[in-house]
């Protein structure tokens, strides 16, 4: 499954290692070196004015415009959804009893 994470960007669910407060970044000297790191590396997306979090991937790090509980909020959306049933086959069978 995907996860839109605002600003035109779309990342595959289970790629994704973190979810961060923005803010908490320079609480972390290792943190602050991930990013420096990747960013000499080009390996961080979207807009760093209006970052309210990241998102840490496999290969990327994001900026995001959106917060961190919208994100999480996304996320276990997209978990609720792909442990639900599929029953379609169940309700072809049905309607072809029917008849």
């Amino acid at each position: 499954m995907f996860i839109h994470i605002g600003n035109n960007n779309v990342i595959h669910s289970c790629d994704v290692i973190a979810i961060i407060d923005y803010h908490l970044i320079s609480s972390s000297t290792i943190m602050e070196e991930l990013i420096t790191e990747s960013s000499k590396q080009h390996k961080i997306v979207g807009p760093l004015e209006a970052a309210k979090s990241i998102m840490i991937t496999k290969d990327l790090i994001y900026y995001s415009s959106l917060s961190v509980s919208t994100l999480k909020k996304r996320a276990s959306m997209i978990s609720t959804i792909s442990k639900l049933n599929d029953f379609s086959d169940d309700v072809k069978e049905l309607d072809s009893e029917e008849v």
